[in-house]
């Protein structure tokens, strides 16, 4: 049984550091993990069993007692690519988790909450949720990745919301993320969301901005958005055929806007929309 600590009784979490690290595994995340590991009663053996089952290495034979083998989990840890570092997050996690009773469950989801913590206190863009790392970004992005597949099901748009998820699993790849991919379900969820509304299945989301806003009565700000987003990836799928490299920051500012439109037409089809003065203004949209 593991007694909550102080911060964990008091609900208390670190500052929410701006994201400054993506593909890379600093020595310090290298360090917390398998120092997490060892505060959660894992063996100095498990711990190398764990790492090499991952890196596809034998342990050294040579290292027999505990302090030996601390020493070659750390030179694994600090060899290892920066990616397999959140593969190895991973199956410490099952490694945990993987004696199926109540202790264990207890003993991952520790790992979990002070991975994830360690993550926001040192400005990681990742997370580790049920297990698997995933992508971590804004907590607007954050809010918009989890509400808007919800508010699209909702509405029985089931597509669309599988095209959010499928958005969101592009960033996450490792190690090189798919963010044109990413890029293309965001806009895809939001094309399919205006096909539905408009009943029109085959048009473009391009064709169908003003039927959309139009049959949905939205303020003219929101037609000028959609619109200026249609534009923008339409501009850089040109670009991307042309070799010119999307970041992260792209092809999140595209996802957050898409699905933020998705749950807002979602919420108008239930009635749940805010009152017009609430609404965003075109000066207030991020692009």
């Amino acid at each position: 049984m593991i007694n909550p600590s102080f911060s964990v009784r008091e609900n208390l979490r670190p500052n929410n550091v701006q994201i400054k690290v993506r593909n890379d595994a600093p020595l310090a995340l290298r360090d917390a993990i398998r120092m997490l590991a060892y505060r959660l009663e894992m063996s100095p053996n498990e711990i190398r069993n764990v790492i090499c089952e991952e890196l596809l290495v034998a342990p050294n034979p040579r290292n027999w007692g505990g302090d030996f083998v601390k020493g070659e989990v750390t030179d694994l840890m600090y060899e290892a690519e920066w990616f397999k570092v959140y593969d190895i997050a991973e199956a410490v996690y099952a490694k945990l988790l993987s004696s199926n009773n109540s202790q264990a469950v207890q003993l991952a989801n520790e790992f979990q909450r002070r991975l994830n913590d360690f993550f926001i206190g040192e400005g990681i863009g990742y997370e580790l949720q049920n297990g698997q790392i995933k992508y971590r970004g804004s907590e607007v992005f954050e809010n918009i990745v989890q509400e808007a597949p919800k508010a699209l099901e909702e509405v029985g748009f089931q597509q669309a919301a599988n095209e959010m998820r499928e958005a969101l699993n592009g960033i996450s790849r490792r190690p090189k993320p798919n963010i044109t991919g990413a890029i293309r379900h965001a806009m895809a969820a939001l094309e399919t969301t205006a096909r539905e509304v408009t009943d029109e299945p085959k048009k473009t989301l391009g064709k169908l901005i003003t039927e959309l806003t139009t049959k949905l009565d939205l303020p003219g700000s929101l037609k000028v958005a959609i619109a200026k987003l249609w534009g923008y990836t339409s501009d850089r799928g040109r670009h991307v055929r042309e070799n010119q490299e999307i970041d992260y920051s792209e092809a999140e500012l595209v996802v957050t806007v898409a699905g933020g439109l998705c749950q807002f037409i979602s919420q108008r089809l239930k009635g749940n929309s805010k009152s017009p003065d609430e609404l965003p203004t075109e000066e207030s949209l991020p692009f």
